[in-house]
């Protein structure tokens, strides 16, 4: 597999980078996990606005979904070739309802579905999409949230969505040989309750599941990157790296 991070950048855009999104690629097929704020235009740069094979959104706040809005518009109104046919979403319930509520002007309540074919996540749960099996699990979050496992001749890739501390996140990451984890938090000064890990937690937890190595991502721009790169450091005792916008990993 290779991994392309589209945007990194936790809670809004940062000047370096667009909000949450990684292209996944294997034998031709060309998964996107999640497409925040700014995504599709940074997209381009990597992979043809029409290539995608399929999407998986992890939940749905807007720095991991909303430019699905923008993405519906390339879709849907392409003149040249013909209206786009559907992809496969999968996403928590209710994303198409989300999407369309957030464009607010669809031509009706079903359009995204005519470029989107929506499936329901559902916890502990293994999907085929060409030649990646994809399994998804509930981790802590506000709203639902998933984070996912991605599996391909033998390797696994892991990313952890949005998520407090977990035994989920961690089954998941079980034994993965690169596991894209969020850590938003800076310990000692943000500690609330079910909502983002910090370094330290990013850390033990890739430590605790044998990760082979541990890449840091959803990094606001107000959390000092460093700081959560060594609390993450000290913790693993593994490789550890902080994403950033065009990087590409082979997996």
């Amino acid at each position: 597999m290779k991994l392309t991070v589209v945007g990194c950048s936790g809670s809004f855009p940062s000047a370096e980078s667009a909000c949450s999104s990684y292209l996944v690629e294997a034998d031709g097929y060309r998964l996107l996990l999640d497409m925040g704020n700014g995504a599709l235009g940074e997209l381009q740069r990597h992979c043809g606005l029409y290539d995608l094979d399929a999407i998986v959104l992890s939940h749905l706040h807007a720095d991991h979904c909303i430019d699905m809005c923008a993405y519906f518009v390339a879709r849907y109104y392409r003149h040249e070739g013909g209206r786009c046919e559907a992809i496969p979403v999968y996403g928590p319930k209710g994303t198409e309802q989300r999407l369309t509520t957030a464009y607010a002007d669809t031509p009706s309540e079903r359009s995204m579905s005519e470029v989107f074919d929506f499936h329901d996540l559902a916890p502990r749960s293994t999907f085929r999409l060409g030649p990646l099996t994809v399994t998804a699990d509930r981790v802590r979050h506000p709203v639902e949230t998933y984070g996912f496992r991605v599996e391909h001749g033998g390797r696994a890739l892991v990313y952890s969505g949005d998520t407090g501390p977990c035994d989920a996140l961690c089954d998941l990451a079980r034994g993965a040989d690169l596991f894209l984890c969020e850590a938003s938090f800076t310990d000692g000064k943000e500690d609330i309750p079910e909502l983002h890990l910090n370094g330290r937690q990013a850390g033990e937890c890739a430590r605790d599941a044998g990760a082979g190595r541990l890449v840091l991502t959803h990094i606001p721009p107000w959390t000092d990157p460093r700081h959560n790169l060594r609390d993450a450091r000290d913790a693993f005792g593994g490789p550890v790296e902080m994403a950033r916008p065009g990087a590409v990993y082979e997996i």
